[in-house]
């Protein structure tokens, strides 16, 4: 029996950056902003992550698909990356759980991966030249038509794909015997928010992300959530608009986009990281107790300090923390820096003083990642008890 032959591929960059490799997953061409992540396992979770939505993903770690796809780990009800970047794809995959190969999966929804990429160089060129538009292209196909594919791709900035990942209809999570009604926003929401929010003893109800604020407090929840979620956070202009109108009507919490979106409707202002922090090893100082916490993180834009009246100066890694912490000023009265990230000073988590409200950029609820930051949950039952 012969040897099956692989179809060439390459990965091409708005820049002119070309890297060749072999195709796997479903065969054609997608455009998308191409990231990298650091994790070494997850890579499923990563797949299903709504929040990759309009992204051709590079994985830094050499192997992946050694341990297949399971029916248990999906993040969302299917795959949202636009292309699958890795060093070598595993012709073979084991592990007790597992239902099919990473191959299957990606051909099944239409997902275009290449391989035998030096995932090391790209990384390192995207860490220096920033996260751009590129093009996966299976086949002999022009290089040069590929590289003007990419330049024409959609940019990030300035695109709503919150209206692409979230739920059509609403829908119910838990038993009904929580001690805590939340209404949760999907804004591209992973599955293990909603798995811990009814750890926390929580009934949610997920509602789609135009929801009105009317429509959420006719619920009377005790608490809103305000989820992760892909593309640039002032694109979705009407998420910020419902949150401003439910800021001191009920408790508050936000993670990741939803954290960057709660900013905006506190009158703050967001800006694109270079090439932004996606990984389940991303460094977090708690500047409320000194902790250190190791967080998965997936994202492009962060929130600016300024905005919210924090001199730039005083927004330095290694920088002396003032009594009192970091403070700034809102449309809705004071808010402090509650977390930064030890690797570039920048904005981790924040919380308002005159309103219950607090968020996050990172991902406590990991999946995958470390459980450092678990306890935000519990914060927001806290929270939700004192109201």
């Amino acid at each position: 029996m012969g040897i099956l032959k692989k179809k060439k591929a390459i990965l091409a960059l708005e820049d002119g950056t070309v890297y060749h490799g072999y195709a796997f997953g479903a065969v054609g061409e997608k455009t998308g902003e191409v990231v990298f992540n650091t994790s070494m396992t997850g890579y499923q979770e990563i797949l299903t992550d709504p929040s990759y939505a309009g992204q051709i993903v590079t994985m830094t770690y050499p192997l992946i698909g050694n341990y297949g796809i399971n029916d248990e780990d999906n993040e969302s009800r299917r795959p949202f990356v636009e292309g699958f970047v890795v060093r070598e794809a595993s012709s073979m995959y084991s592990n007790w759980r597992a239902k099919t190969s990473l191959q299957d999966f990606l051909s099944e929804y239409g997902i275009v991966g290449i391989e035998g990429v030096d995932t090391r160089a790209l990384t390192k060129h995207i860490r220096s030249a920033g996260a751009m538009r590129g093009v996966i292209s299976v086949g002999d196909k022009s290089i040069a038509d590929a590289i003007e594919k990419a330049k024409n791709a959609p940019s990030m900035v300035g695109a709503d794909l919150v209206k692409v990942v979230t739920v059509d209809e609403p829908y119910s999570w838990g038993d009904g015997g929580g001690a805590y009604k939340i209404v949760a926003f999907d804004y591209g929401m992973k599955t293990n928010i909603v798995r811990q929010l009814a750890k926390a003893g929580c009934d949610i109800r997920v509602v789609p992300a135009a929801t009105s604020a009317d429509e959420v407090l006719a619920m009377d929840p005790d608490g809103i959530f305000l989820s992760n979620g892909p593309g640039d956070p002032s694109a979705v202009t009407y998420a910020v608009d419902t949150i401003r109108q439910l800021i001191g009507k009920k408790p508050l919490f936000g993670i990741c986009l939803g954290h960057q979106l709660l900013v905006l409707a506190l009158g703050g202002k967001t800006y694109k990281l270079k090439f932004g922090h996606r990984g389940g090893n991303q460094p977090v100082k708690n500047l409320l107790n000194g902790r250190v916490e190791i967080t998965s993180q997936n994202h492009g834009f962060a929130v600016d300090p300024a905005s919210l009246s924090i001199e730039e100066k005083a927004w330095q890694v290694g920088q002396a923390i003032p009594e009192g912490g970091w403070s700034g000023k809102s449309d809705f009265g004071p808010v402090e820096i509650t977390h930064i990230n030890l690797s570039d000073g920048t904005v981790e988590g924040l919380r308002c003083l005159d309103v219950p409200a607090y968020s996050v950029q990172y991902h406590p609820e990991a999946a995958p990642g470390p459980h450092d930051a678990e306890y935000l949950f519990d914060q927001f039952i806290e929270m939700m008890g004192a109201k």
